[in-house]
C-alpha cells in the first residue's frame, strides 16, 4: 500500500486480488501512487450541492496548477505584472485547461445537472479585483447565466433570458468558479444569498441589483450593494472551486488589500442550452497550438466535451459577422 507521496510505484490489493489501472481485480495490477485530490468523497460534496445549492471543494487544485493560474492573471507571486486582458486565458498556460476539465467538479455538476451533456457557456476568463479605490464601479446583486435575474431587462445582452421560475429539479445553469487567489473577507470574496436559488425570482432592487450597477458611477453616487446580516459570505483557500446554482443571488465582493484577488469563471449549462459567448474559436486556436500536447488522453476528451457544443451530430457555432452586427461596441 502506498504511505506517501514519494511511493509511486505501488500495486494495490483487494480482498487478495491485484488491481488494474481501472480499478478492477486483475493477474497483471497496475502501479499506483499518491496523489493531489479532493478533501471530501465526490458524493458527499454531491449532497451538500443538492442540500444547500452550493459546495466547495477546498485546494482541489494542485499547487502547481495554482501557480501557474497565478502567473497567467498576474496574482500572488506575480502581483507586481500588469495582466492582458486582450489574450485569451486557455492560449496562455495548459492550467487554464485543467482547471476546466478539473474532473471532481465535473463530476458534480453533470449529476446534479442530471445530464453528462454539459457544456461551458464561455471560454474560461479570469476575474481580477484589484484594491477598491472607493469610488470604482462595483458588481450589484444578481443569478448567473443563463438566468442572469437581475440583470436584464435595461442592457440589450440581457434581455429575455430565462423567465423567472420555480421548478423542482429543473437546473438551467450551475457556476464554477475556481479560486486561484485566496479568497477572504477582506479581498473581494463572492458574497450570496445562500438558499435563494429555490425561490425562483430576481434578487429583491432594494439591495441594488445588477441592471442598477451597471450604470457607470452608480456606486459613487448610491454607496454599495446591500451587504448586511441577510447576506452570507464564502471564504475559501486558493485552488478551491466553488460551485453553486447559477440562480442564486450574489455580487463580487470588495477587495481591501493591496494585492489583486482573482478567479477563474466557468458558468456550466446542459447541452440544450444555446452558449452565452462562442467557444468553438478558441478550443480551435488550442488544440492547433503546443498546449494541447501537455493534457493527457482523459483532459483532452473532457475539454472537447464541455468546449464544442453539439446537437446531436452537428457543432453548433457562430458566424463572426452576424455576431459583430447583433452585438455593438461597449453593449458587452
Amino acid at each position: 500500500m502506498a504511505t506517501d507521496a514519494t511511493d509511486a510505484n505501488t500495486l494495490l490489493e483487494y480482498q487478495g486480488h491485484l488491481l488494474g489501472a481501472d480499478a478492477k481485480t486483475c493477474d497483471d495490477g497496475a502501479l499506483f501512487g499518491i496523489g493531489h485530490g479532493p478533501a471530501d468523497l465526490p458524493s458527499s460534496s454531491l449532497q451538500t450541492l443538492r442540500e444547500r445549492g452550493w459546495v466547495c471543494l477546498p485546494s482541489v487544485l494542485s499547487p502547481d496548477i495554482v501557480e501557474a493560474l497565478e502567473k497567467v492573471s498576474c496574482t500572488g507571486a506575480y502581483d507586481h505584472e500588469k495582466y492582458d486582458s486582450q489574450k485569451l486565458p486557455l492560449l496562455e498556460d495548459v492550467a487554464v485547461a485543467r482547471s476546466a476539465t478539473e474532473p471532481v467538479s465535473l463530476w458534480i455538476i453533470r449529476q446534479y445537472m442530471q445530464t453528462d451533456e454539459v457544456r461551458l457557456a464561455h471560454p474560461p476568463g479570469f476575474s481580477i479585483l484589484p484594491k477598491d479605490d472607493g469610488k470604482c464601479d462595483v458588481q450589484g446583486w444578481h443569478s448567473d447565466f443563463p438566468y442572469l435575474w437581475g440583470i436584464g431587462g435595461k442592457h440589450k445582452f440581457a434581455e429575455n433570458r430565462i423567465p423567472e421560475h420555480s421548478v423542482d429539479g429543473l437546473v438551467l445553469g450551475v457556476q464554477r468558479n475556481v479560486c486561484v487567489s485566496d479568497f477572504t473577507r477582506n479581498n473581494g470574496a463572492t458574497i450570496f444569498k445562500l438558499g435563494s436559488h429555490d425561490r425562483g425570482e430576481a434578487p429583491p432592487r432594494e439591495w441594488g441589483n445588477g441592471a442598477a450597477y451597471f450604470e457607470q458611477g452608480y456606486r459613487a453616487k448610491h454607496g454599495l450593494p446591500y451587504g448586511g446580516s441577510d447576506a452570507d459570505l464564502i471564504e475559501a483557500p486558493s485552488g478551491s472551486i466553488i460551485v453553486y446554482d447559477a440562480r442564486i443571488w450574489h455580487r463580487a465582493g470588495v477587495n481591501y488589500t493591496e494585492k489583486k484577488r482573482a478567479a477563474v469563471l466557468q458558468a456550466v449549462i446542459p447541452m440544450y442550452i444555446m452558449p452565452f459567448f462562442d467557444t468553438s474559436k478558441a478550443y480551435k486556436e488550442f488544440i492547433s497550438g503546443p498546449l494541447l500536447g501537455e493534457l493527457d488522453e482523459h483532459e483532452r476528451a473532457e475539454l472537447d466535451s464541455v468546449m464544442v457544443n453539439r446537437m446531436g451530430p452537428v457543432a453548433v457555432t457562430t458566424d463572426p459577422e452576424l455576431t459583430r452586427g447583433a452585438i455593438a461596441p461597449g453593449e458587452y
